[in-house]
């Protein structure tokens, strides 16, 4: 079987954080290692409209606290809003205090006109240029070497050291060019396992026409869970989502949902993933609770484990 990774989000966003039926972010982080996952993953979601939302480096450190093993996520952050030297600090100080467990996955942001980024004064214009430029000094400032910064070009050198974690560069095919630019992987969202094929062909031929190798995939998503009423309803929203807010075709807006009615579909489907070309999946439930999506995750993972290899 072509092995692949999973990865669970953490419940530090929207209803999942005020529920009372489900585990805090550190009870959450714990259990994440406990069931085997690979990776837990923390979005970045504060608006600034009363949306329930953890800052997530902050919440990436309290889970480095209380875990061993288990790679830490941002899922993803949004460049634009936060000064180079600031995000190179966090990213530093996060290596160290989970001894180098960090994936940057990051952005260009996706809530540009909240609140949030008006109270910071950042224009949503030009959002492009700035994630760039903050991955252009990222590299150098992370890993304690003099950087020149600023239009003023002041010289800074941030101690300890700390080695740079894997980027991973959220979007769709018009990040394509800034993967290939940063040398890191690709972050897409709501593929199914064949448009995701034919996306990391794409991907990879560009790179080879450019003498680089074929970036890795990393995949997000929301999974639909079981077989009630509530799934087809969390399915039938998502679908309408993407279509409305997203701008993706109504045919690829059918096919994107990750929809599992038991643990053995569910194993399956990361199968197909891997299969397209993907080395981890990262996926939150919008039909169950979290624990009990955690669950069924582990229960699918358990049978991936069971299944005879393809290999020859």
């Amino acid at each position: 079987m072509t092995h692949i990774e999973i990865g669970a989000v953490l419940p530090s966003a929207m209803d999942e954080l005020t529920d009372p039926t489900t585990p805090d972010p550190i009870r959450a982080a714990r259990m994440v290692e406990e069931r085997g996952l690979e990776s837990l993953w923390v979005a970045d979601l504060v608006l600034g409209d009363g949306t329930p939302a953890l800052e997530p480096a902050l919440t990436l450190a309290a889970a480095a606290a209380v875990t061993e093993r288990v790679r830490l996520g941002f899922g993803v952050l949004s460049l634009p809003p936060r000064p180079a030297p600031w995000v190179a600090s966090q990213v530093a100080t996060l290596q160290h205090l989970s001894r180098g467990r960090i994936e940057l996955g990051v952005g260009i942001g996706g809530f540009p006109d909240s609140p949030w980024w008006r109270a910071l004064g950042v224009s949503p214009r030009g959002r492009g240029r700035a994630t760039d430029a903050t991955l252009d000094l990222l590299p150098s400032l992370v890993t304690g070497a003099e950087t020149s910064v600023g239009e003023e070009g002041t010289r800074l050198r941030l101690a300890p050291a700390a080695a740079m974690p894997p980027v991973w560069i959220g979007g769709g095919e018009a990040a394509f060019a800034r993967v290939l630019r940063h040398g890191g992987g690709w972050f897409p969202s709501q593929l199914s396992p064949p448009d995701l094929a034919g996306a990391i062909s794409r991907l990879s031929a560009a790179a080879d026409e450019r003498g680089l190798p074929a970036p890795p995939v990393t995949v997000g998503g929301h999974l639909i869970l079981g077989t009630d009423d509530r799934a087809e309803r969390a399915r039938a929203l998502l679908v309408r989502e993407l279509i409305e807010h997203h701008g993706i075709s109504p045919e690829e807006a059918e096919r994107a949902p990750m929809v599992a009615r038991t643990p053995e579909e569910l194993a399956g489907l990361y199968t197909a993933y891997a299969e397209a070309g993907a080395r981890r999946v990262v996926a939150g439930a919008d039909t169950i609770g979290w624990e009990e999506q955690l669950d069924f995750v582990a229960e699918a993972l358990s049978h991936m484990d069971r299944a005879p290899s393809s290999a020859g």
